[in-house]
């Protein structure tokens, strides 16, 4: 069975518009997911990426479009600019790594939480977004929060999956990481994902 590592950033619009078909993807070829939400304005920083504001006007521009182009394509009906992007989403990746820690299923609960900025204009700040995302996941928040660890802790994971991100030559999310290292950047790359997993 194939493992892939998914380092992901909740406020990424690139992860949500992926994330349906990643897991009809890792479903259909049987593949295991690690899902590892990072701190990705740490790994710009180490591999020379910008944040949004200060990307050049033109980067800017070119990301609504594509953004819009995707949206089309996918049948997504994404918000190109929420209101709530950024979202605070420090509880909601706390939370992420809890259930990827319990055994519980993050790879739809980061999903949720990815329709909840760019569907449903909501913030992550919000705890009773965080919980409504949870139930259409179908994860339970009681048993999630019952055996989650400490915030140092899950904080330690995130810092962690971080580091390990950066080491691997991750620069932006999603990245899809398999075993032997071979990167895949991107949801875009989602088809050569899938005749990866087929040769495997």
């Amino acid at each position: 069975m194939t493992t892939i590592d998914y380092y992901i950033s909740l406020n990424s619009p690139w992860t949500y518009l992926g994330a349906q078909r990643f897991r009809d993807v890792v479903a259909k070829y049987s593949a295991t997911v690690r899902v590892k939400p990072a701190r990705f304005m740490q790994v710009f920083e180490k591999t020379g990426g910008l944040p949004l504001p200060k990307r050049a006007f033109e980067r800017q521009a070119y990301r609504l479009v594509e953004l819009k182009r995707w949206a089309e394509h996918t049948g997504l009906p994404l918000v190109i600019q929420p209101k709530n992007f950024p979202s605070d989403d420090t509880a909601a990746t706390r939370l992420v790594i809890a259930a990827e820690q319990i055994g519980l299923d993050a790879l739809r609960f980061s999903q949720e939480l990815g329709r909840a900025v760019w569907e449903l204009e909501q913030s992550l700040a919000d705890i009773g977004v965080i919980d409504a995302a949870a139930q259409r996941a179908g994860v339970d928040v009681g048993q999630l929060r019952a055996g989650a660890a400490f915030d140092a802790a899950l904080d330690a994971v995130w810092d962690k999956n971080t580091a390990e991100a950066i080491e691997r030559g991750v620069f932006g999310a999603p990245s899809y990481v398999f075993a032997d290292g071979e990167i895949m950047w991107g949801q875009d790359r989602l088809e050569f994902v899938a005749k990866k997993l087929a040769r495997s």
